[in-house]
């Protein structure tokens, strides 16, 4: 175990994060988006800052990954294609500007949009355009670089499209698939060395797969209509707490 682990981190730290990444797998699997999140905000309290976020990202990767190859057969492939046409030219911005934003500020601005998707005035089915889906992917890309989990505006916008519960979470997976690799990328060719958190982030991943097995399981027991309502419950608390520690560190600052 200790040639897997970075110097620091705890051996037992480094457990509960394995099991970590497999609950939160099996979240995302099962109720289609929220576990990025939540791992990210458990990384958080074990992980140094300047790791954070592109070791976050590496083990998203490999977890959305799985999850996009076991529900392949229900991907939108025009939404993922067009998503990574947008995130394409959106990483190399964020390659050339990534510095650190005021994190308060995207919160807040992050939580009320989500929101606003979620709640507010109804889009056709096939309302959105390419060149929102583009944008979508380009704007969720370079956020990504600098908050690390863009997961629920990601899935506000499919969320929109009125898929259901298993195209939901393929397409889900397969954007996000596309993003954090974008962003192993950006992060790789600004310096960030992965070597010291690849074996971690393997297991991480490992777990993560096993997770997302045992979620997807899970999502066919969840009745169809009771699906949408989890899932923007589910969002709309991510928002919430977004919006919840926006007001803390403006508060504070």
């Amino acid at each position: 175990m200790s040639g897997l682990l970075p110097p620091e981190l705890a051996v037992a730290e480094a457990l509960f994060l394995i099991l970590i990444a497999g609950f939160t797998s099996m979240l995302t699997a099962a109720m289609g988006i929220g576990g990025g999140l939540l791992l990210l905000a458990v990384m958080g309290q074990m992980v140094p800052l300047n790791a954070l976020i592109p070791v976050h990202g590496l083990v998203q990767l490999g977890s959305n990954a799985n999850r996009a190859l076991m529900m392949r057969r229900h991907i939108d492939w025009r939404m993922a294609g067009l998503f990574a046409a947008g995130a394409v030219p959106g990483a190399l911005l964020a390659s050339m500007v990534v510095v650190q934003l005021p994190l308060a500020t995207i919160q807040l601005c992050i939580g009320l949009f989500i929101l606003w998707l979620v709640w507010g005035p109804k889009l056709g089915k096939h309302e959105l355009s390419r060149w929102s889906l583009m944008l979508m992917g380009g704007l969720t890309t370079v956020l990504t670089l600098f908050v690390g989990a863009t997961g629920p505006l990601v899935g506000a916008f499919i969320h929109r499209n009125s898929f259901d519960r298993f195209r939901t979470v393929g397409t889900f997976a397969t954007c996000l698939s596309i993003q954090h690799l974008l962003k192993a990328a950006v992060f790789s060719f600004i310096g960030f060395s992965f070597i010291d958190w690849l074996g971690m982030s393997l297991v991480m991943i490992a777990s993560g797969a096993l997770g997302t097995w045992i979620g997807l399981h899970l999502l066919k027991k969840i009745p169809a209509e009771r699906f949408g309502l989890i899932f923007k419950t589910l969002v709309t608390s991510l928002a919430l707490r977004m919006l919840w520690l926006a007001g803390v560190a403006l508060n504070a600052g």
